[in-house]
């Protein structure tokens, strides 16, 4: 067939060294039964990396990455580098600077896995974030003024362009054709009532030119309530960038741990490579136990294949994920006693039988 893809792999800090090979182990063991190959470059960038060269990655690093097809991702930061740089100095930079603006962010209780919902079944919880990824409140775009005298000053400001919320509205509704035709919009217009205001009102232009999706508008207030009460009532969720990020943690917990979550950060076009990581931290508390949760870590692959079109090898994946949890591997986060190699190799052997 001669599909043949280059993945830059950046394992980053912590649980990254374990989680992401474990990752590759499985990419490979996919690519192999469904006839493409993966090539995978190292990078090991991150807060490792700042301790020893003072960056988290070269001057050159995004030029290094637009070579590749996908960048597949662990998790970076260290308990002794300032917890603000991470995002500033890697993870934003790769989001902006290759337009990665859909935040793809799917939530779903597996086959095995108990919720702390105790009422929910997997029918319940099935639904995906869509978080804007370039803008919004994340922009970084302030100012701190006397910061050590009496009136003292700090100031964030939001950012809304028209066609940031265009693009990633067109995105969720293109989705909910897909799946089960409903968009939500998380927003808080009534009282963010001048960028949140512009959102809800290019969204809603947006969704007339989709008359077939069931449009609805909620507060994130009350959606984080539904999260816990009613996860049923959501399909495709689109919304901001600190509230997709907020809201994305609380759906990796309703999922029964953060260690699930898996995520995409995407350029639709296709003019830069996205990058495809879990939504949890670089847990360095746990780190060389071989015992975090590599679920996350491996679902983020399968959300990566099938960004790469290959939705046959992608769906395996998950089967895999489902046949793993069902048969009761589970990491010490979701109460089992499975290390984080077995989980994998059990994913493994489901796609390699």
């Amino acid at each position: 067939m001669g599909r043949d893809y280059k993945i830059a792999v950046v394992n980053g800090d912590g649980i990254g060294n374990e989680i992401v090979p474990a990752g590759v182990s499985i990419l490979k063991a996919a690519a192999k039964k469904y006839g493409f190959a993966i090539q995978t470059e190292d990078f090991s960038w991150g807060a490792g990396h700042y301790l020893k060269h003072g960056e988290f990655m070269p001057k050159d690093g995004l030029e290094l990455l637009k070579n590749f097809d996908a960048i597949y991702f662990g998790a970076v930061g260290l308990p002794e580098v300032d917890d603000t740089l991470p995002a500033k100095d890697y993870t934003f930079k790769v989001r902006t600077e290759l337009q990665q603006y859909v935040n793809y962010r799917p939530v779903k209780l597996f086959s095995g896995v108990k919720s702390p919902l105790r009422d929910k079944t997997e029918k319940d919880i099935d639904f995906v974030i869509l978080r804007e990824n370039n803008e919004g409140e994340f922009v970084q775009n302030g100012k701190i003024l006397y910061p050590d005298t009496p009136n003292g000053v700090a100031v964030d400001t939001s950012m809304v362009t028209r066609l940031g919320v265009e693009r990633i509205a067109h995105y969720a509704f293109k989705l909910a054709r897909k799946r089960r035709k409903k968009v939500t919009n998380v927003t808080k217009s009534n009282t963010l009532i001048y960028t949140l205001g512009f959102w809800d009102q290019v969204i809603a232009e947006v969704a007339s030119e989709y008359p077939d999706v069931v449009y609805d508008k909620m507060y994130v207030d009350n959606a984080a309530a539904s999260f816990v009460l009613k996860p049923e009532v959501f399909d495709v969720i689109v919304t901001t960038n600190m509230i997709g990020d907020i809201l994305s943690d609380l759906g990796g917990a309703i999922m029964g741990s953060l260690g699930l979550g898996g995520s995409g950060n995407i350029n639709p076009e296709g003019r830069f490579p996205s990058m495809f990581e879990p939504i949890h931290g670089s847990a360095p508390d746990i780190a060389g136990q071989n015992c975090a949760n590599p679920i996350g870590q491996v679902w983020s692959a399968a959300i990566m294949l099938e960004h790469l079109g290959e939705k046959e090898a992608a769906k395996n994946i998950v089967d895999g994920i489902e046949h793993a949890t069902s048969q009761g591997n589970l990491t010490k986060d979701l109460k089992g006693n499975a290390s984080t190699s077995e989980v994998a190799a059990r994913i493994v052997d489901f796609i390699e039988s």
